[in-house]
C-alpha cells in the first residue's frame, strides 16, 4: 500500500508511538500532526475541560475527514466507547503499567509532603495510602513536568512515558499496581482507523498484540460500565491468570479525597463479559454508584 499517513498528537512521546508503530510495520509512514483540547489548554486541569477524550478527539477527526489513515494513542487516554465511524485496529504490546514517583519512594516521603500529579486517579489513591500527602496540579509535555519535579517533594508519572523516552533513570520508584491500581490501558499504544478501510485495518495486524488486546478490552469495558471516564477516580488492570485461565482484573473506585477505595479482583476468560461483571460489582454490591455520585457533585474552592 502507499505510504501510510499516521495522526499523532506532536509530543516527543505521542511522535515516539506513532515512529513505534511504522518500525512495527516495517513500512514507511507520514505523521499527520494534531494539536488536541488538552494540548491547548495546559492552563486548568483536565477535569475542568472534559478530561475524557482532551486527548484524542482532533486526533480522531483527522482519522475520519480522511486527512490521516490511522490513529495513534496512548491507551489510556481513550474513551471507553470507540467513536463512531472509527475500530480499534490494534492495541500494542504493553510497556511498564506501572505509576512512577520521581524525587522520592513513597515511604520516603516526609510527613504532609507536596506530591504534583494532574490525575484524579492518582491523588485519590496515594491520598488512601498516606491520607497526611497534600496535592499540586501537574500539566505539561514529559520534559515539562520533570523540569517541575524539583519545585515538589514528587511528581507521579507514567513509567511507560519515561521508559519510551529514555529516561527511566529519573523514576525513584514504579509503585505497585496492587497499591495503586493504573489506568485502564495504561503502557499500551492503541491505533484505530475508519471501520471501512479493511487495507488499513489488515496491515495493523502486524501491531496488535492479542494479549495486550484482551487486557484493554476488559480493563475499557469495566470503564465502560462504569459510565466514566479519565476524569473520576477509578483504575483497573487486567493481567493473565496463568497459562490457558483467562484473565484476572483488579478494578477500584475512589472517592475524590481518597476516604473511601472499594477494590474488586475478578477472573475470568471473557473479556468483555469480565470488565462488565467487575464494573457491575463495584457499582451495585459494593457501593460504586453512590461514591461516583459524589465525586460528581459540585464543591467548593
Amino acid at each position: 500500500m502507499p505510504r501510510l499517513r499516521l495522526a499523532t498528537r506532536g509530543s516527543p512521546l505521542a511522535r515516539w508511538q506513532a515512529e513505534w508503530v511504522g518500525r512495527r510495520l516495517g513500512i514507511e509512514v507520514e505523521l499527520v500532526i494534531v494539536e488536541t483540547t488538552g494540548d491547548r489548554r495546559q492552563d486548568v486541569s483536565l477535569t475542568a475541560i472534559g478530561g475524557q477524550g482532551v486527548f484524542v478527539k482532533e486526533v480522531q477527526a483527522a482519522v475520519l475527514e480522511g486527512r490521516a489513515d490511522a490513529a495513534v494513542h496512548s491507551a489510556k487516554d481513550l474513551p471507553s466507547v470507540t467513536a463512531p465511524g472509527l475500530w480499534l485496529a490494534a492495541v500494542g504490546e504493553r510497556d511498564d503499567p506501572r505509576d512512577a514517583l520521581v524525587g522520592s519512594t513513597l515511604e520516603g516521603l516526609p510527613t504532609g509532603a507536596r506530591v504534583a500529579t494532574g490525575s484524579v486517579r492518582r491523588r485519590a489513591q496515594l491520598a488512601n495510602l498516606r491520607p497526611d500527602l497534600t496535592f499540586a496540579e501537574l500539566r505539561g509535555n514529559i520534559a515539562t513536568r520533570l523540569a517541575k519535579a524539583e519545585a515538589h517533594d514528587a511528581i507521579v508519572m507514567a513509567a511507560a512515558a519515561l521508559r519510551r523516552l529514555g529516561m527511566a533513570e529519573r523514576i525513584t520508584e514504579a509503585i505497585d499496581p496492587e497499591l495503586v491500581v493504573p489506568q485502564v490501558g495504561q503502557g499500551a499504544i492503541a491505533v484505530e482507523c475508519r471501520v471501512d478501510d479493511a487495507a488499513v485495518h489488515e496491515v495493523m495486524a502486524a501491531v496488535d498484540d492479542l494479549p495486550t488486546r484482551r487486557a484493554v478490552t476488559a480493563e475499557r469495558a469495566f470503564l465502560a460500565t462504569l459510565g466514566s471516564g479519565c476524569s473520576l477516580p477509578v483504575g483497573a488492570y487486567a493481567t493473565a491468570a496463568g497459562p490457558g485461565e483467562g484473565l484476572s482484573l483488579l478494578a477500584v473506585i475512589l472517592s475524590a479525597d481518597g476516604r473511601i477505595c472499594l477494590r474488586h479482583r475478578e477472573g475470568g476468560t471473557d473479556p468483555e463479559a469480565l470488565g462488565r461483571s467487575a464494573g457491575d460489582h463495584l457499582l451495585v454490591a459494593s457501593g460504586g454508584a453512590e461514591v461516583l455520585q459524589m465525586n460528581e457533585e459540585p464543591v467548593g474552592e
